[in-house]
């Protein structure tokens, strides 16, 4: 193998240079251990499957478009319901908003599959319904929308707090909760982490086991997922001429023009 320890660019690191038969007997021999970490998840996934669930008060009011409807209404008339729970800043500006919650939501787009297995997917945002509605239409986002009432919180948090994925089943009209996930759990909704996990270069973040020279930027703390004083996906908003005003007295503070007036740190 040829090594290569420059770019044309700079001296970022890259890997050594082998033959096409090379570098495929190495795909290879990665595929077996790449073939048993796909079994382990299946096998984790069967352990999910034969978990016990707890009962959750199906009355539980959450705000949608419409006004308060219960738990129950959420599931569309399907028997399985998919919620994540996405963090607000209430009275911030959209650049302000959690940029974690919103590098994750902006993945979930195409709902059919879902619903061809009778579950329904719904965002559960903490932060009042007509601010945060806002922002859902900024972002484009087209899944069901609503908002956790303070008097909704024990019920369907049981003091998690948000940034967490929630699944339910509904029986009749009970509700039960089988299963969540938060932090690194959440990544499942957003496949850029594993495509860039295909890549040489990965996450590029400084926790990563990578090389020696291969470029690293980012902390875990939020700012691999913000860019000029904006979560990442919105610039493709403002550049859109979508407009950010989220109806509340802080949104003066926001970026108008592409260039940020102020930094998230």
């Amino acid at each position: 193998m040829v090594p290569m320890t420059e770019t044309a660019a700079g001296n970022e690191a890259l890997p050594p240079v082998a033959d096409r038969a090379t570098w495929q007997a190495q795909i290879d021999e990665l595929l077996v251990r790449e073939k048993a970490h796909t079994r382990a998840g299946d096998a984790l996934a069967a352990e999910r499957r034969r978990l016990p669930m707890v009962e959750v008060d199906a009355t539980a009011t959450v705000i949608g478009a419409g006004g308060p409807v219960p738990l129950l209404e959420v599931f569309e008339g399907r028997s399985q319901l998919i919620a994540y729970f996405q963090m607000w800043h209430t009275g911030q500006p959209a650049a302000e908003q959690c940029e974690g919650c919103t590098f994750s939501t902006t993945h979930v787009t195409e709902l059919s599959y879902l619903h061809s297995r009778d579950v329904t997917y719904a965002t559960f945002c903490e932060g009042p319904y007509e601010e945060s509605a806002r922002y859902r239409d900024f972002m484009a986002w087209a899944m069901p929308w609503y908002s956790v009432p303070e008097e909704s919180l024990d019920q369907l948090t049981a003091g998690r707090g948000f940034g967490t994925l929630v699944s339910y089943l509904r029986r009749g009209d009970r509700v039960f909760e089988t299963y969540w996930t938060t932090g690194r759990g959440n990544e499942i909704m957003a496949p850029s982490w594993a495509l860039l996990d295909r890549t040489v270069y990965g996450r590029q973040e400084f926790w990563e086991d990578s090389p020696e020279g291969w470029p690293q930027h980012w902390d875990a703390r939020g700012g691999q997922m913000r860019q000029d004083g904006r979560p990442t996906a919105q610039w493709s908003r403002i550049r859109a001429g979508c407009d950010d005003d989220l109806g509340n007295a802080a949104t003066d503070a926001a970026p108008r023009d592409g260039h940020p007036r102020h930094s998230h740190h």
